[in-house]
């Protein structure tokens, strides 16, 4: 009972992350069941099923508080379900030995990316214009793959590529990819079942994580609006560093005074990460309170027509915050 109620609250944890951030729910609870010895086939099989629950809940929260664009979740949920598919069918015939350092390699590279995206700030100099098919696709695709056989990856993969586009409202991009979620991780689910069998899934720990995400799945959708993604993706990132990181020594027999010195590599390494990440949150935070100082004056001394348009290099208010603004 103390280990699902651990379990619960991991699960809850992890969806106030992903929901505020896009990203993450499946990295964190997979680290976990990694850490206390489950399959890695089995780890990503349970995730992916108490997703499904998960990712339904988040998705009608971020429909009601407006945060999905609709065409972009319809062209990257069917390549993604075809990616997690195919992923879950790869991992399902990996034997545990071998894939565990597979997943365990997946995830680190996964954290290290997260690390690196949230230590600077994101571009929002590409405001305007629609997202296309043929960058969607191949994106919904690579992004269910990673996400089947990684644990996790779905988040990771598609939010910063479409945040980096600058085309979409954070809190559109990050509610689109939720949504889509579910389909993704229904799909992967199905690969588990046809590979493994109904023995693949934890039940206990699938019915755990379900419900610590369902309470936390509102909650989320309503955070996306304030919460700093710069210091939570940086933090989230260095958790999951670290901890992948031991299952990489111990796959690699390293032993001795390598072993120390490499934990003090990745910690110091995720301390400049969160430096870097809290300067560019004052950066964009400072130049968000000079852009909303200068508006009116400028409005005050110049034509109408002339107060309309904003310079060319000026980073739009509400797309500089590193949290997402409320709805229009």
């Amino acid at each position: 009972m103390r280990k699902l109620l651990v379990l619960a609250l991991v699960g809850l944890v992890a969806q106030l992350i992903d929901g505020s951030l896009g990203m993450a729910y499946g990295l964190t609870s997979s680290t976990l069941l990694l850490v206390a010895g489950v399959a890695p086939a089995a780890a990503s099989a349970s995730v992916h099923l108490a997703e499904i629950g998960t990712t339904l809940a988040a998705g009608v929260a971020h429909w009601r508080f407006g945060n999905v664009d609709w065409r972009v979740v319809t062209r990257i949920a069917l390549p993604g379900a075809v990616g997690a598919f195919a992923g879950a069918t790869v991992l399902s015939s990996i034997s545990t030995e071998a894939a565990a350092p597979w997943m365990a390699g997946i995830l680190f590279t996964l954290g290290a990316y997260l690390l690196i995206r949230f230590a600077r700030p994101l571009r929002t100099d590409r405001v305007g214009g629609r997202l296309r098919g043929r960058f969607l696709g191949p994106l919904g695709l690579v992004a269910g793959f990673v996400d089947a056989t990684g644990g996790g990856g779905w988040g990771p993969v598609a939010t910063p590529a479409l945040l980096v586009s600058g085309r979409m409202e954070p809190r559109k991009v990050i509610g689109s990819v939720d949504t889509a979620e579910f389909v993704v991780a229904g799909a992967a689910s199905i690969g588990f079942l046809i590979g493994l069998g109904t023995e693949g899934f934890l039940l206990p720990t699938v019915a755990a994580l379900l419900i610590g995400g369902l309470i936390a799945a509102p909650l989320a959708a309503w955070l996306v609006r304030i919460v700093p993604a710069q210091l939570l993706g940086a933090a989230v990132g260095g958790v999951i560093v670290l901890t992948n990181a031991r299952t990489l020594i111990r796959s690699a027999e390293l032993d001795g005074p390598p072993r120390p010195a490499l934990y003090a590599l990745l910690a110091v390494g995720w301390l400049a990460a969160l430096v870097l990440a809290v300067r560019a949150l004052r950066r964009t935070r400072r130049a968000r309170a000079e852009a909303a100082s200068a508006s009116p004056a400028a409005a005050a001394g110049a034509p109408a027509e002339a107060a309309d348009v904003a310079p060319a290099d000026e980073v739009p208010a509400d797309l500089a915050a590193t949290g997402t603004p409320a709805p229009r």
